[in-house]
């Protein structure tokens, strides 16, 4: 017998491994998902230049030149006119609601002021809370709106002074980074930290056998799991307010909105995170294979909600995608209320797709729990 190495010894080594990978299916998963998952995401849903973002058009004349200089804006494949006859009023809801990323303003005199020959004036207001989604629809501008007037104008007219055009990045003229990162990491942290935390509760109960315990005391799964939720509700509120004084008086991040609605998001987007946690803790025979879980999930939803690239960008199958996700919601609606000082109205869509998260997921999660019993 060699006592140093032996090949037989080394190959049922092997073998015997592959037995135990084979029969644990969560980390066979993810041995082969995370990379073909990471490789589609990367490959083809990120796009750090989107293109055919919405626009709205407000314009009392839709005289020729406005509809010349439209067109030519549309052909750079960066505007998407979604709202071509906006009101004033319509125009400010849409943009801050999110729906358009830019409002291009153009005055009832726009049209005689080229015929005369006349310096002319357009206003472009850009949503500027991601800034890097308007740089590069901003850059294209004023070359080819001045392009498309002189072919308008043609050779028979008053030579024109040329077009201002007057950019209002709005929420966040100087475009500083931190004014959109820091309300999304706060979602990001709770995420990261609420799910694994949660999802590892049960499992812990399993791995120390004191599953068995739980189970004979006079208590319903329902009660069961709101003691497992509540005192990680409790953690996450702690930090809130951590990350929230700091945006505040670190990074100099503005708060125009109401904090009643932050906090009003903020438990919604919690309860719904503690709940998955609990309901992969339903679905993991061990810690491990929870925190395996924890990431699996983590991942596209942080490639995918908005917060690293621009959700915009993306193509319609990836925001399909990205609709799933609570934190997509999320990041709308502390980003809204926090740079926009959006009230209730305008971000009714992301509040009630977040607590229909958590209704749903507290279902499945007690369906999972009651399954798990019997």
């Amino acid at each position: 017998m060699n006592r140093f190495f032996s090949l037989h010894r080394l190959v049922a080594l092997l073998i015997k491994e592959m037995i135990q990978m084979r029969r644990d299916r969560v980390t066979f998963a993810m041995m082969l998902g995370v990379p073909l998952m990471q490789l589609m995401l990367f490959g083809f849903a990120i796009n750090t230049d989107p293109k055919a973002l919405p626009a709205a058009l407000v314009s009392p004349t839709q005289d020729r030149y406005t509809r010349a200089m439209v067109t030519a804006l549309e052909l750079t494949g960066y505007y998407r006119f979604i709202a071509p006859n906006a009101t004033e009023d319509e125009a400010e809801d849409m943009i801050s609601r999110g729906e358009v990323a830019f409002v291009v303003t153009v005055p009832s005199d726009f049209g005689r002021r080229i015929e005369r020959g006349d310096q002319a004036s357009i206003l472009i207001e850009a949503d500027a809370t991601d800034p890097s989604v308007a740089s590069g629809a901003i850059s294209t501008l004023s070359t080819v709106a001045n392009s498309a007037l002189l072919r308008e104008a043609g050779q028979g007219q008053k030579q024109s002074n040329g077009l201002e055009i007057i950019v209002h990045r709005r929420y966040n003229p100087e475009g500083i980074t931190q004014y959109n990162i820091v309300p999304g990491l706060l979602g990001v942290i709770l995420q990261l930290t609420m799910v694994m935390m949660t999802a590892m509760a049960l499992t812990r109960e399993v791995e120390r056998g004191t599953m068995e315990n739980l189970l004979s005391m006079p208590a319903n799964p329902l009660e069961i799991m709101l003691g497992k939720v509540v005192p990680y509700l409790i953690v996450g509120a702690v930090q809130v307010v951590v990350v929230l004084v700091s945006a505040k008086l670190v990074f100099n991040v503005p708060f125009v909105g109401s904090l009643s609605l932050v906090l009003a998001g903020v438990f919604v987007f919690v309860l719904a995170l503690v709940i998955l946690g609990y309901l992969l803790s339903t679905v993991s025979r061990t810690q491990m294979q929870a925190m395996q879980l924890t990431f699996f999930f983590f991942l596209p939803s942080l490639l995918l909600s908005g917060f690293m690239f621009p959700y915009r960008g993306m193509p319609a199958w990836a925001q399909v995608i990205g609709e799933v996700f609570p934190l997509t919601h999320f990041l709308r609606l502390i980003r809204a209320v926090m740079l926009k000082g959006a009230d209730f109205s305008a971000v009714a869509g992301p509040f009630f797709a977040l607590v229909l998260f958590a209704v749903g997921l507290a279902v499945l999660a007690l369906f999972r729990f009651r399954k798990t019993l019997d």
